[in-house]
């Protein structure tokens, strides 16, 4: 019989053999099939899962196997250049973080704070500000009164290169530069990173945590275990008159206050100070944080969603509660601007007159451009500057007073001012907010506000009077004034040792002191406000705020705020006057005449999404990853000087601005 009958008889006589109950039975328990389209939430998130996961390994199996194109792969780094052709480590490196890229662990703290203990509440994933932000927020800040550590509470900077090599995952601050560093020979015997709390004053960095005194045990140690070759100093950012505090401090006597180090000892053990986007005389931005708790991103969060961050139904006050953090931080006060109206401009003249308002920030100046023409403006690139802009005016209340001529401008003593507030339903604010704007009474802050503009010097007395307990406790650790004689021994006090126009750098001929910063990039110059409305119900803790309505004709004014050269948070007049001029040559502020040398890197934006935050920024932190930065720094690192690098490299108005500046040099 063939194999196939066979198989149908097999067959045909299985099927007889079972029992028509037993069919019936199987009938019953199959199964019923799903309708096909109906998919349940579990099948959809599965079915994602999926389709991301093949789509990952196989963008990873291409990124191995396929060649990337030569223009598509990343160019050669400085360090690997450089160490090709033999440029090895010499001098031994000391790197200064500046204000908030430093990283901040929880020792001992409340109860809220259970479970963080040496864990990072600042410079990492910042997960504690949604998980407990209130508990975050108290841990952060400093006691109102003393400006240290608030009773039960100890945070502490992070020791070590870690302690700012990246502000937060996958955002580098000093991680490239440190890699470079590393590929020219440099590692944990000649590199230190002088990680300290940016917080504090830095008088108080020395009489909590030693930082000081640590600083220049370290410096003395790598001196003497590196074949006796001086140190070179890269700060960063508020880094750079942390470490100029430093200079004056450590050849100060003990029975001053000082290091003791004496007379000779930065010149025996520095060669050179190579400064990264130095806030040498302070920036505008420190004067909008201190009044309002804003800045330029703030107030354009504002404009999209107005009530947002201050709504009374979602009791967010996330505003306040910065500002709150941030009175308590004396480190804000010395980023004041510094000068007065002599650097920063009066109510009618300034440095920058004649600035031209064209950048190439992140493609932003094309966008804006754009806007401009689909507005049916008619402007062209050279005559986007219509009026001066009156940049002296720091805080202007309303476009009217930024613009008005100073003698059609109400006059104002606000020491004649009163603060005293009548205790009343209407003056108790939202939520459980305190603040000094809380003590002042309605009649004052409006007379603050009417048609008036306050320069870099008359902005101290207004925040003096809007915030008088902040502004002793800090202005007992810093001034912002030019100093009449550098000789008059009240000169000798800590709280003019971060100021270059008031105190001296060391004698020290063969020392270089350089200024390399960004230009290129709209950086916040001065602002234009309004009172702040408010309900019914209770009293707005924060009165002010930025105009973001306010727009002019130009990218120099957008979102009530002016805009100037600079790396996008330091003008360019505070990061180079100093070294342009301030310290150029034998002067009073130089008495030894070191060499002084400006470094300008003009910002180019990323080509594409595949640089990531670009190798030609000149953003103030993303310089950090520039590529000419960092071959300058390498190479002075190794040995050479400022005019083996190439002198000074200017593209910005830095020389004629500081032409236009008039002071006793």
């Amino acid at each position: 019989m063939p194999p196939l009958l066979r198989f149908r008889k097999l067959s045909s006589f299985s099927e007889e053999t079972i029992s028509p109950k037993a069919k019936q039975s199987a009938t019953v328990e199959k199964p019923k099939r799903r309708r096909s389209g109906r998919c349940s939430c579990v099948d959809s998130c599965c079915w994602l899962i999926g389709y991301l996961c093949t789509a990952w390994w196989l963008l990873l199996f291409l990124y191995h196997s396929v060649p990337v194109p030569a223009m598509l792969q990343a160019p050669e780094s400085p360090g690997t250049r450089l160490s090709r052709d033999g440029v090895k480590a010499l001098h031994p490196v000391i790197l200064v973080p500046g204000i908030v890229t430093g990283g901040l662990e929880l020792w001992e703290g409340r109860p809220c704070a259970e479970g963080l203990f040496r864990k990072r509440l600042w410079g990492a994933s910042f997960t504690e500000i949604l998980r407990r932000p209130l508990c975050w927020l108290e841990h952060l800040s400093l006691d109102s009164e003393t400006g240290l550590d608030p009773p039960g509470i100890r945070v502490r900077a992070v020791p070590g290169l870690v302690a700012a090599d990246h502000f937060a995952p996958c955002y580098f601050a000093w991680a490239v530069l440190i890699e470079n560093l590393a590929k020219i020979g440099y590692e944990g015997k000649n590199l230190h990173m002088a990680s300290y709390d940016w917080r504090l004053s830095f008088h108080n960095t020395e009489v909590r945590d030693q930082s000081l005194s640590r600083l220049k045990s370290k410096i003395e140690l790598m001196y003497a275990t590196n074949g006796y070759k001086k140190v070179v100093v890269v700060p960063h950012s508020m880094g750079a008159i942390y470490f100029l505090h430093f200079l004056k401090w450590v050849e100060t006597p003990l029975h001053d206050g000082g290091g003791g180090g004496g007379p000779g000892w930065c010149a025996k053990h520095i060669k050179a100070v190579v400064n990264i986007g130095p806030a040498f005389l302070g920036v505008p931005k420190a004067v909008s944080n201190l009044l309002s708790a804003e800045g330029k991103d703030i107030a354009y969060a504002r404009s999209l969603a107005p009530g947002l961050l201050d709504s009374e139904l979602l009791k967010l006050q996330t505003l306040e509660h910065l500002m709150r953090m941030s009175h308590s931080w004396d480190s804000i006060v010395s980023l004041l601007p510094k000068g007065g109206e002599a650097i920063w401009g009066d109510l009618d003249s300034h440095a920058e007159e004649g600035h031209n308002c064209i950048y190439s920030k992140r493609k932003s100046s094309q966008l804006l451009l754009s806007n401009l023409h689909r507005q049916n403006y008619s402007v062209k690139p050279e005559s986007w500057v219509k009026e001066p802009a009156k940049y002296g005016r720091i805080i202007a209340f309303g476009k009217r007073a930024s613009e008005l001529p100073s003698s059609q401008l109400s006059t104002l003593n606000i020491k004649e001012l009163s603060r005293v507030d009548c205790t009343s339903n209407d003056s108790t604010s939202c939520g459980e907010f305190w603040s000094e704007y809380n003590e002042m009474s309605r009649e004052s802050i409006v007379k603050v506000a009417e048609n008036t503009a306050y320069t870099a010097t008359t902005v101290l007395d207004l925040l003096r009077f809007i915030a008088p307990k902040m502004m002793r406790r800090a202005e007992a650790h810093f001034s912002h004034g030019i100093a009449d004689d550098l000789d008059d021994p009240k000169y000798g006090h800590y709280k003019y040792w971060s100021n270059p126009l008031e105190t001296k750098l060391p004698y020290a001929p063969e020392m270089e002191m350089y200024c390399l910063y960004g230009v290129g990039i709209p950086t916040e110059r001065s602002y234009i406000y309004k009172l702040a409305t408010s309900s019914n119900k209770c009293k707005s803790s924060i009165p002010f705020t930025i105009d973001g309505s306010v727009n002019g004709d130009d990218v120099c004014l957008k979102g009530g705020t002016r805009f100037a050269d600079g790396d996008e948070s330091v003008p360019v007049i505070s990061a180079g006057y100093m070294c342009a001029k301030g310290w150029r040559g034998k002067t009073r502020f130089n008495p030894s005449g070191m060499e002084t040398f400006v470094r300008e890197y003009k910002h180019k934006p990323p080509g594409s999404l595949l640089e990531s935050r670009g190798t030609e920024s000149g953003a103030h932190v993303d310089i950090m990853g520039n590529v000419g930065l960092i071959d300058d720094v390498l190479r002075i690192a190794a040995g050479a000087s400022g005019q083996e690098i190439g002198g000074d490299r200017i593209y910005s108005d830095v020389m004629r601005m500081s032409e236009r500046i008039s002071i006793k040099l």
